[in-house]
């Protein structure tokens, strides 16, 4: 069976390191969903502004790898524990398939693209490739008495961002609360030790930052 794009998405990511590990976690971050041409059609988007949120299943366009691995080591869990990839949300699959859930704030008229769809609370690279959009229908979708394993021990998983208020001259209030959101969620691997510089690419600027134990200082950041 062959499954090929109907869209692609515009975000501020232009590189893996500094995503999210979920979406919704930072809901001021937008994207912009532009259809390819053979799926214009605006009749495939009558009624999809009476739902609020969206299903979205999408290419890990940046993780193929050859083989099946069927184990992989969650960041969440300090990166050397193996836990089953069926029960982990891991970009490593053999199908290289994600889903993500995204609010839906707004359809937009392009004279190039026709409606392209306006989300928020992404965690989607730059350009990633979309296989399917379905409407998120909370009656069915929402599991209140769900369990989530490990991750329910990381839901309000945060680390203390400390900055300069100089770091942030001249950028918007948005894009602002949008960088401390992304920092911290702690992007650093797993494995990696504490007290390292590192650098991430978000909107049109290269974030620099250190982490020590549970704190991050953001040290720059730079137009690029």
């Amino acid at each position: 069976m062959e499954i090929k794009p109907i869209a692609y998405i515009k975000t501020d990511f232009k590189e893996k390191f500094g995503i999210p590990r979920q979406s919704g976690i930072v809901e001021e971050i937008k994207g912009e969903i532009i259809f390819e041409k053979q799926y214009q059609n605006p009749d495939a988007l009558r009624g999809i502004e009476e739902f609020s949120h969206l299903w979205l299943i999408f290419d890990f366009s940046k993780n193929h790898r050859e083989g099946f691995f069927p184990t992989v080591r969650p960041p969440r869990l300090g990166g050397n524990t193996h836990i089953g990839v069926f029960a982990t949300r891991s970009p490593f699959r053999p199908n290289n398939l994600g889903l993500s859930c995204v609010k839906l704030k707004g359809i937009k008229n392009s004279e190039k693209h026709g409606k392209t769809l306006i989300v928020s609370g992404v965690d989607l690279l730059d350009n990633t490739p979309i296989f399917d959009i379905k409407p998120y229908i909370p009656y069915s979708d929402c599991k209140p008495t769900a369990k989530g394993s490990f991750s329910e021990n990381f839901k309000d998983y945060k680390i203390k961002v400390l900055y300069d208020e100089k770091v942030f001259e001249n950028i918007d209030e948005i894009l602002k609360i949008s960088i401390i959101k992304l920092i911290e969620q702690n992007p650093k691997p797993a494995y990696k030790d504490d007290k390292k510089q590192y650098k991430f690419l978000f909107s049109d600027y290269e974030i620099c930052f250190e982490i020590s134990e549970d704190t991050a200082r953001i040290l720059k950041i730079d137009k690029i």
